[in-house]
Protein backbone atom coordinates (compact mmCIF):
# COMPACT_ATOMS: atom_id res chain seq x y z
CA UNK A 1 0.00 0.00 0.00
CA UNK A 2 1.36 3.42 -0.97
CA UNK A 3 1.85 5.96 1.82
CA UNK A 4 0.82 9.54 1.08
CA UNK A 5 1.49 12.67 3.14
CA UNK A 6 -0.81 15.69 2.87
CA UNK A 7 0.73 18.98 4.04
CA UNK A 8 -2.19 21.42 4.14
CA UNK A 9 -3.10 23.90 6.88
CA UNK A 10 -6.81 24.05 5.98
CA UNK A 11 -8.22 21.10 7.92
CA UNK A 12 -11.42 20.93 5.86
CA UNK A 13 -9.42 20.66 2.62
CA UNK A 14 -7.05 18.18 4.22
CA UNK A 15 -9.95 16.02 5.42
CA UNK A 16 -11.52 15.98 1.95
CA UNK A 17 -8.24 14.89 0.40
CA UNK A 18 -7.63 12.31 3.10
CA UNK A 19 -11.06 10.74 2.64
CA UNK A 20 -10.78 10.64 -1.17
CA UNK A 21 -7.32 9.07 -1.12
CA UNK A 22 -8.23 6.60 1.63
CA UNK A 23 -11.25 5.51 -0.40
CA UNK A 24 -8.91 5.03 -3.37
CA UNK A 25 -6.87 2.55 -1.32
CA UNK A 26 -3.98 4.69 -0.05
CA UNK A 27 -2.59 5.01 3.46
CA UNK A 28 -2.76 8.72 4.27
CA UNK A 29 -1.36 11.03 6.95
CA UNK A 30 -1.88 14.78 7.30
CA UNK A 31 0.37 17.56 8.57
CA UNK A 32 -0.99 21.06 9.17
CA UNK A 33 2.11 23.27 9.41
CA UNK A 34 5.32 23.56 7.44
CA UNK A 35 7.42 22.48 10.42
CA UNK A 36 5.25 19.43 11.01
CA UNK A 37 5.41 18.62 7.31
CA UNK A 38 9.20 18.71 6.93
CA UNK A 39 9.62 16.68 10.13
CA UNK A 40 7.31 13.99 8.73
CA UNK A 41 9.28 13.92 5.48
CA UNK A 42 12.57 13.59 7.37
CA UNK A 43 11.37 10.94 9.80
CA UNK A 44 9.01 8.76 7.76
CA UNK A 45 8.98 7.20 4.31
CA UNK A 46 6.25 8.36 1.92
CA UNK A 47 5.59 7.38 -1.68
CA UNK A 48 4.08 10.75 -2.59
CA UNK A 49 3.47 14.14 -0.98
CA UNK A 50 0.62 16.60 -1.58
CA UNK A 51 2.03 19.97 -0.61
CA UNK A 52 0.30 23.31 -0.10
CA UNK A 53 2.37 26.47 -0.58
CA UNK A 54 0.93 28.87 2.00
CA UNK A 55 1.74 27.12 5.28
CA UNK A 56 2.40 28.37 8.84
CA UNK A 57 6.03 28.54 10.05
CA UNK A 58 7.62 27.16 6.86
CA UNK A 59 6.29 27.65 3.34
CA UNK A 60 5.74 24.87 0.84
CA UNK A 61 8.50 26.09 -1.46
CA UNK A 62 10.95 26.07 1.48
CA UNK A 63 9.90 22.49 2.29
CA UNK A 64 10.33 21.45 -1.34
CA UNK A 65 13.78 23.01 -1.59
CA UNK A 66 14.92 21.41 1.67
CA UNK A 67 13.58 17.92 0.96
CA UNK A 68 15.11 17.78 -2.53
CA UNK A 69 18.52 17.68 -0.82
CA UNK A 70 17.80 14.16 0.41
CA UNK A 71 14.64 12.82 -1.25
CA UNK A 72 13.28 12.16 -4.74
CA UNK A 73 9.76 11.41 -3.46
CA UNK A 74 7.14 12.72 -5.94
CA UNK A 75 5.56 16.02 -4.87
CA UNK A 76 2.26 17.41 -6.16
CA UNK A 77 1.76 21.07 -5.32
CA UNK A 78 -1.78 22.12 -4.38
CA UNK A 79 -2.12 25.89 -4.37
CA UNK A 80 -4.57 28.74 -4.91
CA UNK A 81 -1.86 30.52 -6.91
CA UNK A 82 -2.61 30.07 -10.60
CA UNK A 83 0.18 32.20 -12.06
CA UNK A 84 2.30 30.50 -14.72
CA UNK A 85 5.49 31.96 -13.24
CA UNK A 86 4.74 30.41 -9.84
CA UNK A 87 4.14 27.01 -11.42
CA UNK A 88 7.38 27.20 -13.40
CA UNK A 89 9.39 28.21 -10.32
CA UNK A 90 8.03 25.32 -8.27
CA UNK A 91 8.58 22.79 -11.06
CA UNK A 92 12.17 24.01 -11.31
CA UNK A 93 12.55 23.56 -7.55
CA UNK A 94 11.61 19.91 -7.97
CA UNK A 95 7.82 19.62 -7.92
CA UNK A 96 6.45 16.83 -10.11
CA UNK A 97 2.96 18.23 -10.68
CA UNK A 98 0.77 21.24 -9.84
CA UNK A 99 -2.96 21.40 -9.06
CA UNK A 100 -4.80 24.70 -8.60
CA UNK A 101 -7.49 25.28 -5.96
CA UNK A 102 -10.40 24.82 -6.16
CA UNK A 103 -9.85 21.32 -7.47
CA UNK A 104 -11.86 18.23 -8.37
CA UNK A 105 -11.17 15.33 -6.00
CA UNK A 106 -11.36 12.86 -8.85
CA UNK A 107 -8.63 14.76 -10.68
CA UNK A 108 -6.43 14.78 -7.57
CA UNK A 109 -6.75 11.00 -7.18
CA UNK A 110 -6.00 10.56 -10.90
CA UNK A 111 -2.91 12.79 -10.67
CA UNK A 112 -1.72 10.83 -7.64
CA UNK A 113 -2.11 7.55 -9.54
CA UNK A 114 -0.23 8.91 -12.57
CA UNK A 115 2.68 10.26 -10.52
CA UNK A 116 2.99 7.07 -8.48
CA UNK A 117 2.95 4.98 -11.65
CA UNK A 118 5.64 7.18 -13.19
CA UNK A 119 7.76 6.97 -10.04
CA UNK A 120 7.48 3.19 -9.84
CA UNK A 121 8.34 2.89 -13.53
CA UNK A 122 11.46 5.01 -13.05
CA UNK A 123 12.57 2.76 -10.20
CA UNK A 124 12.11 -0.29 -12.42
CA UNK A 125 14.02 1.35 -15.27
CA UNK A 126 16.81 2.56 -13.00
CA UNK A 127 17.86 -1.03 -12.47
CA UNK A 128 21.10 -0.27 -10.68
CA UNK A 129 21.58 2.06 -7.72
CA UNK A 130 25.18 3.21 -7.24
CA UNK A 131 26.91 4.47 -4.13
CA UNK A 132 30.70 4.77 -3.96
CA UNK A 133 31.98 1.41 -5.27
CA UNK A 134 28.75 -0.41 -4.41
CA UNK A 135 26.03 -1.37 -6.92
CA UNK A 136 22.51 -2.54 -6.07
CA UNK A 137 20.54 -4.22 -8.82
CA UNK A 138 16.87 -3.55 -8.12
CA UNK A 139 15.56 -6.32 -10.36
CA UNK A 140 17.84 -9.15 -9.22
CA UNK A 141 18.26 -7.84 -5.64
CA UNK A 142 22.01 -8.37 -5.88
CA UNK A 143 24.71 -6.27 -4.24
CA UNK A 144 28.26 -5.94 -5.51
CA UNK A 145 31.34 -4.00 -4.45
CA UNK A 146 34.02 -3.38 -7.08
CA UNK A 147 31.99 -5.71 -9.34
CA UNK A 148 32.31 -8.59 -6.86
CA UNK A 149 28.95 -9.85 -5.61
CA UNK A 150 28.38 -10.13 -1.87
CA UNK A 151 25.72 -12.34 -0.31
CA UNK A 152 22.99 -10.43 1.52
CA UNK A 153 19.63 -11.48 2.89
CA UNK A 154 16.38 -10.03 1.54
CA UNK A 155 16.01 -7.75 4.55
CA UNK A 156 19.64 -6.60 4.31
CA UNK A 157 19.09 -5.73 0.67
CA UNK A 158 15.94 -3.78 1.54
CA UNK A 159 17.82 -1.78 4.19
CA UNK A 160 20.59 -0.90 1.74
CA UNK A 161 18.16 0.08 -1.01
CA UNK A 162 16.17 2.23 1.39
CA UNK A 163 19.34 4.05 2.51
CA UNK A 164 20.71 4.50 -1.00
CA UNK A 165 17.40 5.76 -2.46
CA UNK A 166 17.22 8.38 0.30
CA UNK A 167 20.91 9.09 0.78
CA UNK A 168 21.57 11.80 3.34
CA UNK A 169 18.35 11.05 5.20
CA UNK A 170 18.62 9.67 8.72
CA UNK A 171 16.42 6.63 9.39
CA UNK A 172 15.52 5.76 12.95
CA UNK A 173 15.29 2.14 14.03
CA UNK A 174 11.50 2.56 14.07
CA UNK A 175 11.54 3.92 10.47
CA UNK A 176 13.53 0.95 9.21
CA UNK A 177 11.59 -1.67 11.14
CA UNK A 178 8.08 -0.43 10.30
CA UNK A 179 8.91 0.11 6.61
CA UNK A 180 10.79 -3.12 5.97
CA UNK A 181 9.14 -5.55 8.37
CA UNK A 182 5.74 -3.81 7.99
CA UNK A 183 5.02 -4.30 11.67
CA UNK A 184 4.64 -1.88 14.57
CA UNK A 185 7.95 -1.05 16.23
CA UNK A 186 7.65 -1.83 19.94
CA UNK A 187 11.08 -0.64 21.03
CA UNK A 188 13.09 -3.85 20.65
CA UNK A 189 16.00 -2.65 18.53
CA UNK A 190 17.95 -5.94 18.51
CA UNK A 191 16.56 -6.91 15.10
CA UNK A 192 17.72 -3.70 13.43
CA UNK A 193 21.06 -3.66 15.26
CA UNK A 194 21.77 -7.23 14.18
CA UNK A 195 20.94 -6.56 10.53
CA UNK A 196 23.00 -3.35 10.44
CA UNK A 197 25.94 -5.09 12.13
CA UNK A 198 25.80 -8.01 9.69
CA UNK A 199 25.62 -5.62 6.75
CA UNK A 200 28.60 -3.62 7.98
CA UNK A 201 30.67 -6.79 8.43
CA UNK A 202 29.86 -7.98 4.90
CA UNK A 203 30.63 -4.59 3.37
CA UNK A 204 33.85 -4.21 5.35
CA UNK A 205 34.99 -7.67 4.28
CA UNK A 206 34.40 -6.70 0.64
CA UNK A 207 36.28 -3.41 1.01
CA UNK A 208 38.07 -2.78 4.35
CA UNK A 209 39.14 0.70 3.24
CA UNK A 210 35.66 2.15 2.74
CA UNK A 211 32.81 3.12 5.05
CA UNK A 212 29.19 2.86 3.98
CA UNK A 213 26.63 3.00 6.83
CA UNK A 214 26.96 5.77 9.40
CA UNK A 215 25.43 5.77 12.87
CA UNK A 216 24.02 9.18 13.79
CA UNK A 217 24.04 8.91 17.55
CA UNK A 218 20.67 9.41 19.18
CA UNK A 219 18.92 9.46 15.79
CA UNK A 220 19.58 6.43 13.59
CA UNK A 221 21.42 5.45 10.42
CA UNK A 222 22.28 6.90 7.02
CA UNK A 223 24.89 6.49 4.30
CA UNK A 224 28.16 8.31 4.70
CA UNK A 225 28.41 11.30 2.39
CA UNK A 226 30.33 10.31 -0.74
Amino acid sequence: MNNILIVEDNKDVSLMLEEALTDAGYKVKSAYTGIEGINEIKNQVYDLILLDIMLPYKSGDEILKEMRRFSDTPVIIISAKDMVGTKIDLLKLGADDYITKPFDLGEVVARVEVNLRRSHKQIQENKVFRYKDMNLDHNTKRVSINDIEIEVTAKEYMILEMLIKHRGKVFTKANLYETIWEEEYLGDDNTIKTHISNLRNKLKKANPNEQYIETVWGLGYRLYKD
